[in-house]
């Protein structure tokens, strides 16, 4: 088991987009209120008084959509002057992030995170939603101007989907090959939502590496993070090509990370709900900042024994209540 020294920081439950992976057609959405979340001096402080002492240097602030939070670059600047802090990070679907790159990059945030699973405008706005007008041109945008910021190398992540998107994987593993991008392509997870598309819900990774083998050729590559990812690079390419295959080659030995909800919740894997400890509260309660850390310490002892089955998701055995636009991913 490695060593668990990485917080995922779900900033909020919303999203701007509803995606079909994340977002069933049929799910009525109840978000938590503003009084519900953990406030920016809250996080700051769980992570200065009870997370960093307890060994973690890693931080990822995701959402729901983290670029909805009000005041989130005061967030970024008050986190990235903690001293202990290694790695700040965001993921993002970066429809908001033309005017916001500029300001996290000088408030101190490492690196970015951007979904994007479609070149193809129609596509992206089938897979996202429809919401009228085309939101791919302002996602663009967003990925240009983080870029043009500073993020370097950039992340893109890409849901592949049977019969939707998984034609557009050379088009979209073209993108490292004149800028240093990282172009990670994720195995759909059928969490309750697999009918909605092609009967074979998901494509294992090692085909996607194949059709990138017979156009290219594939070499071992390296890139700065702390994900699960394969990473590899096309002969000659600035960036690299990665692939997280939770499903085909799962990974939750090699798991890193734990995961603090919008509301409060401390969780030690993505979609176990059984174990977890409620630090907002207690926090509020004024429990004491040994106690708050005993609790943590508890939970990352336990965190070996908590097994994620992939067999039993989408099934009614109570392993999770949350869309994965809630989860924060």
């Amino acid at each position: 088991m490695n060593k668990v020294d990485y917080l995922r920081i779900s900033l909020i439950d919303r999203c701007n987009f509803r995606c079909r992976y994340c977002v069933p057609d049929d799910a009525e959405l109840q978000y938590l209120l503003t009084p519900e979340l953990l406030t920016n001096d809250e996080i700051v402080t769980l992570l200065r008084e009870v997370f960093i002492p307890t060994g973690f240097r890693k931080f990822r602030l995701t959402g729901g959509e983290p670029l909805l939070r009000p005041n989130l670059v005061e967030l970024v600047a008050a986190i990235a002057q903690l001293p202990e802090v290694e790695d700040l990070s965001m993921t993002t679907n970066a429809f908001l992030l033309e005017n916001l790159a500029a300001d996290l990059y000088e408030a101190g945030l490492n690196r970015l995170n951007i979904s994007l699973d479609s070149l193809n405008q129609e596509t992206f706005d089938q897979i996202i939603g429809n919401y009228g007008k085309s939101r791919w041109e302002p996602t663009w945008r967003g990925i240009l101007a983080a870029y043009d910021a500073g993020f370097n190398p950039l992340k893109l992540n890409v849901v592949v989907i049977p019969g939707v998107n998984d034609h557009e994987v050379l088009d979209l593993a073209a993108l490292t090959l004149e800028r240093n991008w990282h172009v990670r392509f994720i195995e759909f997870m059928p969490i309750g939502n697999g009918e909605l598309f092609d009967e074979r819900t998901w494509i294992p990774s090692e085909e996607l590496r194949q059709r990138i083998r017979k156009k290219w050729g594939l070499t071992e590559g390296q890139i700065q993070g702390n994900g699960p990812a394969d990473v590899f690079q096309i002969p000659g390419a600035k960036g690299t090509v990665g692939f997280i295959s939770q499903m085909s080659e799962c990974f939750c030995d090699r798991c890193n990370r734990m995961r603090l909800s919008a509301d409060g919740w401390l969780r030690p894997c993505l979609l176990n709900e059984s174990d977890q400890i409620d630090l907002k509260s207690a926090l509020r309660s004024n429990v004491s900042t040994e106690v708050l850390r005993d609790k943590v310490k508890y939970l990352l002892e336990i965190k070996p024994d908590v097994n994620f089955k992939l067999r039993d998701m989408g099934t009614d055995q109570g392993q999770y209540s949350r869309t994965m636009s809630q989860i924060g991913g």
